[in-house]
C-alpha cells in the first residue's frame, strides 16, 4: 500500500559568476543615487504619457589634478595621524600606564627623598648630530611642546630644526622645520598657540604659523635693517600692543634687546634697551672712549608685569629692565663669576628668581636685593634652572653631566631631595630642563637631539595639609603663605 520513494535530479549549466571591484567615495555615491532618481522620473513621465524633456548638457568642470590630490592628502594625513596615535598607545601601553598610574611605594620610606621615573624618549633622525637649545610647553595644550635644536660650538654651525611634539606620538613629531642656520630658542604664544616664535645662531628671527598649509615662515627677519648681528639667544611672546599687533622680544650676544612687532606678514624692530657697560673703558689708538656691551645670554619677564624683565649675561651680569624706560636700567648687579644660562621667576611670589651658571652655581634671589637668598653649588655646569609650576619652593636644574638636581626649600634648605642620572654623561650631555604646566612630569634635552620625560614621585611633588579639598584660589594663597614663612627665616633681621 505504501507508495514507492523516487528520486528526481536535474542538471544544470551553473550560472555565471564575474567580480568587481570600485572605488566607493562621497560624491560616486551622490552621483549614483541622482541617477537613479532621474531614471524614476522618466519612468513616471512615460507611465503618465509625457515625454520628458532632455537636461540641458552641464558645463564640464575643470578640476586641477593637483589640486584634488592634495585636498586628498590632506584628509588622508588627518585619518593616519589619529591612526597613528591609536598604534602608538597600544605599542607604549606600559608607559602610558606609567604615566597615568604608577606611584613610587617607597616614597613611604624616605620623608626627605624622592626620584624621577624616565617614560618616553622624542628623537627625531635628523636632530640627532644636534643639540636640545631650548624647550617650550603650550599653555593651551597640555600635551604639546616645543624643542629647538642646533650647535653651542662656534666651529660646528650647520643647520637646525623646530620640533613641535606631542605626548600622543611619542615617535614623530606634530610639526617639524629645517633652517639654514641652528635654532637657539623657542616660545609658543600663550593665547594663539599656532603662532611659534624662533631665534637662531645667524641673529635671525622667525614667526611659524602651524595654520599654513605650507612649512615656511610666515615673518622672517632676514632683509630687515638692523637685526641682531649676533646669535639670538632668547625670545619671549609679549601682549598685543595698543594697534591689536602682536609682538615679541629677543635678546642677543650682540648686546641688544629688541621688539619686533608683526605688521601685515612684515617684522619691524624697536631696540628696547642696550646692555652698556660703562665700568669697563675701552679706549682707541687716538684716546677715544669706546662704548662696551655685554653679551646677553637669556632673559625672563616678569609673571604679572608684563613691562619689567631680567637679563642675564655672558659676563655674569643681572640686569633689572623696563620696556617703558630704555634709556637706563632699573637696577644691576653682578651675580655668577661666569656665564649666566638661565634665569626662572617664582610662579607664586613676584620678587622671587633664580638664575644658573657656568660657575657650577644655582642662586635664588629676591628682587631689589643685591645678596643672594640661597647658594647652591652642584660641583658641574649649570645648563637650565626651573620653578615648578605647582609649588611655590620647588625648583629643577639640569648639568651638563647628566644629572637632575630637585630642591624643595620648604623639606631641605641645603641639598636637593631629588639628584639622580638620567642621561650617560659618557655619550652627550644635559642641556635643558622644563617643568610640565599639568601634568607631574618633567622634561630634559640632551646633545644627541633626545627629550626624555620623566615622572616626578610622590615625595617630590608633596602639598602642605591644608591644602587637601582646598579651591585655586586657597591653593595660591597657601604656596604664598609657605614662600612668605621661608623668606622671613633666610631674611637679615633689620638692625
Amino acid at each position: 500500500m505504501n507508495q514507492m520513494l523516487k528520486e528526481a535530479a536535474v542538471e544544470t549549466q551553473p550560472p555565471p559568476r564575474s567580480t568587481l571591484s570600485s572605488n566607493v567615495n562621497a560624491w560616486s555615491i551622490y552621483d549614483t543615487y541622482q541617477s537613479n532618481f532621474e531614471q524614476q522620473q522618466q519612468e513616471k513621465l512615460q507611465a503618465q504619457g509625457k515625454a520628458h524633456p532632455k537636461p540641458p548638457a552641464p558645463k564640464p568642470v575643470h578640476v586641477s589634478l593637483e589640486r584634488k590630490d592634495e585636498q586628498e592628502i590632506i584628509k588622508v594625513s588627518r585619518q593616519s595621524r589619529t591612526v597613528e596615535r591609536i598604534v602608538n598607545q597600544n605599542t607604549y601601553d606600559e608607559i602610558a600606564q606609567d604615566f597615568k598610574y604608577y606611584e613610587d611605594a617607597s616614597d613611604e620610606f624616605k620623608e626627605k627623598e624622592g626620584t624621577v621615573l624616565p617614560l618616553w624618549r622624542f628623537s627625531f633622525d635628523p636632530v640627532k648630530k644636534l643639540a636640545v637649545t631650548d624647550i617650550c610647553w603650550s599653555e593651551t595644550y597640555s600635551d604639546l611642546f616645543a624643542a629647538t635644536f642646533g650647535s653651542y660650538n662656534f666651529l660646528g654651525q650647520s643647520y637646525g630644526q623646530v620640533c613641535l611634539y606631542s605626548l600622543k606620538n611619542p615617535t614623530y613629531p606634530e610639526y617639524h622645520l629645517s633652517t639654514s642656520s641652528g635654532v637657539m630658542c623657542v616660545d609658543i604664544h600663550q593665547t594663539y598657540p599656532h603662532l611659534v616664535c624662533i631665534g637662531m645662531y645667524n641673529g635671525t628671527v622667525s614667526v611659524l604659523s602651524l595654520q599654513t598649509q605650507g612649512r615656511e615662515p610666515v615673518c622672517l627677519s632676514k632683509t630687515v635693517k638692523g637685526r641682531h648681528a649676533d646669535s639670538v639667544n632668547k625670545v619671549r611672546w609679549g601682549p598685543d600692543n595698543m594697534d591689536g599687533n602682536h609682538n615679541f622680544y629677543s635678546v642677543s650676544a650682540d648686546g641688544r634687546v629688541i621688539n619686533w612687532q608683526l605688521v601685515q606678514s612684515e617684522l619691524r624692530l624697536t631696540e628696547v634697551t642696550s646692555l652698556g657697560m660703562p665700568e669697563v673703558k675701552n679706549e682707541g689708538p687716538d684716546g677715544t672712549v669706546i662704548p662696551v656691551r655685554g653679551c646677553g645670554s637669556t632673559f625672563a619677564f616678569h609673571r604679572t608685569d608684563p613691562s619689567v624683565f631680567l637679563v642675564g649675561t655672558e659676563e655674569g651680569n643681572v640686569y633689572r629692565c623696563s620696556t617703558t624706560y630704555s634709556s637706563s636700567f632699573l637696577s644691576a648687579f653682578s651675580a655668577h663669576m661666569q656665564s649666566i644660562y638661565s634665569i626662572s621667576w617664582n610662579f607664586y611670589h613676584t620678587g622671587i628668581f633664580a638664575t644658573c651658571s657656568a660657575d657650577w652655581t644655582v642662586k635664588i634671589w629676591q628682587q631689589d636685593v643685591s645678596s643672594p637668598l640661597f647658594v647652591f653649588d652642584l660641583a658641574a655646569p649649570v645648563g637650565d634652572v626651573a620653578w615648578a609650576p605647582y609649588s611655590s619652593t620647588v625648583f629643577a636644574a639640569s648639568t651638563i653631566d647628566g644629572r637632575i638636581h630637585i630642591f624643595d626649600l620648604d623639606i631641605d634648605k641645603y641639598r636637593p631631595i631629588c639628584c639622580q642620572a638620567v642621561i650617560d654623561m659618557k655619550k652627550t650631555r644635559m642641556t635643558r630642563v622644563s617643568f610640565s604646566l599639568a601634568h607631574p612630569i618633567v622634561l630634559v634635552g640632551d646633545e644627541r637631539g633626545n627629550v626624555t620625560s620623566l615622572k616626578l614621585s610622590p615625595n617630590l611633588r608633596k602639598k602642605p595639609k591644608e591644602a587637601k579639598n582646598a579651591d585655586a584660589k586657597r591653593l595660591f594663597e597657601i604656596e604664598q603663605e609657605k614662600i612668605e614663612k621661608l623668606l622671613s627665616i633666610v631674611r637679615e633681621p633689620a638692625a
